[in-house]
Parts: C-alpha cells; structure tokens; sequence
C-alpha cells in the first residue's frame, strides 16, 4: 500500500529498524526466529497450565504447575513483544489494514481478558481442586477458551506471515 510521505506509518516504515528488516533476510528471519521461540514459550507453559484446569494430570498440585511455568510464560512475553512490534514497523501499512492482523489483536485481548477472568473468579477457590479432585466447570472452561483463542492467535500468525 503506497502511503503518503508525511503520514504516521509511512514515517514507521521509513525507519532504520524497519527498512533493515525489510532489506535483510537474516535480520528478518533472526527476529521471526526470537518471535516463534518467544511464542512457543509462552504457548507452550500456557498450555501445560490449560490442560492441568482441563483435568488432566491432576496428580499435579495446579497452584506448584502455575508457579513453575509462569516464568517461562513471562521468557515467552518477553520474546514476542519487541519481536512483533520490530516486524509490524517493517509492514506497517499492510498490517494495519489487514483483517487477520486486527483478529490477532483482538484474539490476544481475548485470551488476557480470560486469563483476568479466570484469576479473578476461579483461582481464589483453587485451594478446593488443588489435588485430585476435578476442576470446578470455571476452570475447564478457562483452560479450554483459553488454548482455543491461543491456536487461533497461532494460526492468525502464519497466515500473517505468508501475506507479507
């Protein structure tokens, strides 16, 4: 999309970081690389946590689960903010316009309004089915939302990635 010189995005495009990741495949695909590691890492402690509110390995004390894996889900966070913020100045204008770009957005806000929900609601009775005892419905239904808006997120990515 041709923009005009002294527009907001074209001045973000315009920018160092942005033109070298455009104009270097290796800068480009470090920074995917950070990107996807970032997202596996956080997908990854996310979704160990979402199946233990489904149920399963319910040998598993969930409030030990949730401490061990919080730091990774924090490394994954870490990796993908300025990653994806470093792509989206490369293409901008393309991102800005483009449905799947805004549905991301929008399924990430999704996914920590729910996890919001869930510590706000839930997690305050987690004491109750901390063993074996099954999760309340409030929780499977956070985990199950949760990896749902988490592999639609995924999945809004790479199809980001083949359009630019």
């Amino acid at each position: 999309m041709a923009l005009p010189a002294g527009s907001a995005l074209a001045s973000i495009e315009a920018s160092p970081l942005a033109v070298a990741l455009r104009d270097s495949h290796w800068i480009h695909a470090s920074v995917a690389t950070v990107h996807l590691m970032g997202v596996a890492l956080l997908f990854g402690s996310i979704a160990v946590l979402d199946l233990r509110l489904l149920g399963l390995g319910r040998s598993l004390s969930v409030r030990r689960l949730s401490a061990h894996v919080l730091p990774w889900t924090v490394l994954g966070f870490v990796l993908i903010v300025p990653s994806g913020l470093a792509m989206f100045l490369a293409h901008a204008s393309d991102l800005i316009g483009s449905t799947l770009f805004v549905a991301k957005m929008a399924l990430i806000f999704a996914a920590g309004c729910n996890a919001a929900l869930f510590h706000a609601v839930v997690a305050g009775g987690m004491a109750a089915w901390d063993g074996d005892a099954p999760p309340p419905w409030g929780a499977r239904s956070a985990g199950g939302i949760s990896i749902a808006l988490w592999l639609a997120t995924i999945a809004c990515g790479a199809f980001l990635a083949e359009l630019i």
